[in-house]
């Protein structure tokens, strides 16, 4: 047999598999964009629906560019379990937002000891009641510009801020320092943020004055640091958040986000 047959036999072998393919279902896959293409044009061709897509790869618009990867979910997946790939910057708390589960859950359904996940894992993600819920995105602009020290500096204040609190709490405090750096009346960098000082000489957060701001961070608050910086935020938008006990009537006279744990959050 030739090489030209050899490449013939292969290609009509291919395209018998494709044809012996349920319709509607199609296989966990990697697609790459293509100039052209649209969420629903590549949905359509593997036989899932575009919130499927959306929420598979995080997608809070119908933006896409050519080059991109996008993770193609199972296409059976819809009323009961289904299968994500673990993508880098993923965390538990960040997937089960997608699917509208909860982490435990998911940690549940996998069989895991810790909230430790990595890129590339299989999880199988529960049925939820939600489905399709989305992480509350930050309000206030696009994504902020970071480098690996200015993460570091935002998860040490968190781990200073809320070591103690749930992890929903230590992902707030995260997201209002963001706000604050997208706010436009608040300095635009995270730096600039947790070490600013007020018109009176004062730090804008403790653990700056007291220097626990120093410690190293908790590996919880790098991954809750992770989530903030991805978009998650549960204060809605927060610029303030204090202990709820702390008597300061600035701060408690300024509509209230939500209260988290011991913090009360507002705007």
């Amino acid at each position: 047999m030739n090489r030209f047959s050899l490449h013939i036999r292969c290609l009509l072998v291919a395209l018998a598999s494709l044809v012996l393919l349920p319709a509607g279902v199609a296989a966990a896959a990697t697609h790459t964009v293509s100039p052209g293409e649209s969420l629903y044009l590549i949905s359509r061709s593997y036989g899932i629906t575009v919130d499927d897509l959306r929420q598979a790869n995080g997608i809070y618009t119908d933006l896409i560019y050519p080059g991109q990867k996008l993770y193609i979910p199972d296409g059976n997946s819809t009323g009961g379990s289904s299968t994500y790939v673990v993508r880098p910057g993923d965390t538990l708390y960040l997937i089960g937002l997608r699917y509208g589960v909860s982490f435990q859950s998911i940690k549940s359904a996998n069989g895991l000891r810790s909230d430790v996940i990595y890129p590339g894992q299989k999880l199988t993600i529960p049925a939820g009641n939600n489905r399709g819920t989305s992480p509350a995105p930050v309000s206030r602009g696009g994504p902020v510009n970071y480098s690996r020290s200015d993460f570091d500096l935002l998860a040490r204040l968190i781990t200073a801020e809320a070591d103690s609190e749930s992890y929903i709490t230590k992902v707030a405090v995260g997201a209002v320092v963001l706000n604050r750096v997208k706010s436009g009346i608040f300095p635009n960098s995270i730096p600039g943020v947790i070490y600013q000082v007020d018109e009176t000489g004062s730090y804008q957060f403790e653990p700056v004055l007291n220097g626990w701001i120093n410690r190293p961070a908790s590996e919880e608050a790098r991954r809750a640091a992770l989530d903030a910086l991805n978009g998650v935020d549960p204060t809605n938008g927060a610029l303030y958040f204090f202990e709820s006990w702390v008597p300061n009537s600035w701060l408690q006279s300024r509509p209230v986000s939500t209260v988290l744990g011991s913090f009360t959050f507002t705007y």
